[in-house]
């Protein structure tokens, strides 16, 4: 600030009071301030006024994976919706690991956001504890928990895929299978194994037909591996759900590998509505979720969150349901 004050012939003073939105400068001066912190190549140090005036102008989010479309056009819809108020977003990838979202957490916390978007409502204690405590507006996304920390912007990922197994028992399917992965890093696709398995048992089909294998993200080969165990174990099966498009894809190509006709022989469906899933042969059939406006309605109901803590007051707190639907293609 002390270069850039000798440059434009001003005290260092008139610089900050130039660099203030509302700061008492002339025009003429704060034009030839401005050249001067062009020039030099000046960025202005925001942390005292930080501290001094609680806004630190960006909110934090937390996504399971930066290679996933279907986050990816959730992180964009929050940009979208933020864009016109300001706040920058800092975004970080957990990879569906537990202990790298608590130290995400915490170091976006320690930076003093404004507010925090976060995916899912399953947490370990020690990030409830976080959330809970850090003062600032909290969304929760893609899921719709029993025990919100405070306003949510999601759907059921039970009642999604209990519905797209209604829908294929409907369509005269009565062996059907889920593939999904192992272990406990997705909770959504837990949730989602857990509404197959309420459909199967409400609908009096035969149980068990699970084959779980492969950690989160889950990927094409982790569908084709598994699509050959399902048919090992249960050559009968003549529909499988899968946790996800990109598991569903890789269960399809396998079958064309094996000669096993889709849908001739086992119908395939799978969850996100991913580009793959719409230009894949067949095309597949999916639940579509609108990832895009889970984030645009995210990052409105923050903005509105973060305003009303900058007028001295706290939101009540809301439930935004995103509804799904099942889009039917080829493959069943």
């Amino acid at each position: 600030m002390t270069d850039v004050a000798k440059r434009a012939g001003v005290s260092a003073m008139t610089v900050s009071r130039a660099l203030k939105a509302d700061g008492a400068v002339s025009d003429k001066t704060r034009l030839r301030i401005l050249k001067a912190v062009d020039e030099l190549g000046y960025v202005l140090d925001q942390t005292a006024g930080t501290l001094s005036s609680k806004r630190s102008g960006f909110v934090a989010a937390l996504i399971p994976s930066l290679n996933n479309s279907n986050f990816s056009d959730t992180a964009r819809g929050m940009e979208r919706a933020l864009e016109q108020s300001g706040l920058q977003l800092l975004l970080g990838a957990t990879d569906y690991v537990q202990e790298k979202e608590e130290r995400l957490a915490e170091a976006m916390l320690r930076r003093r956001p404004e507010g925090i978007i976060v995916t899912g409502g399953d947490h370990s204690p020690k990030l409830r504890r976080l959330l809970q405590g850090a003062g600032v507006p909290v969304v929760e996304t893609w899921d719709l928990p029993t025990d919100p920390i405070e306003h949510v912007v999601g759907f059921s990922n039970v009642g999604a895929m209990r519905a797209l197994v209604h829908r294929l028992y409907q369509l005269g399917y009565r062996e059907i299978g889920f593939l999904g992965g192992a272990g406990l890093r997705d909770t959504r696709g837990a949730a989602r194994r857990a509404g197959y398995e309420a459909a199967v048992a409400e609908l009096g089909l035969p149980l068990g037909r699970v084959i779980a294998f492969g950690e989160a993200p889950i990927s094409m080969d982790h569908g084709s591996i598994a699509m050959t165990q399902m048919m090992a174990h249960w050559p009968g099966v003549d529909a499988v759900v899968c946790v996800s498009d990109l598991s569903a894809f890789g269960a399809m190509t396998e079958c064309q590998r094996r000669g096993w006709a889709v849908p001739g022989q086992i119908a395939i469906a799978g969850f996100g509505d991913f580009e793959v899933a719409r230009c894949c042969h067949p095309r597949l059939t999916t639940v579509s979720v609108d990832p895009m406006g889970i984030g645009m309605a995210a990052g409105a109901l923050l903005w509105r969150s973060i305003e009303a803590m900058r007028a001295g007051a706290r939101l009540a707190a809301e439930q935004h349901p995103i509804p799904y639907q099942i889009i039917e293609r080829e493959t069943t």
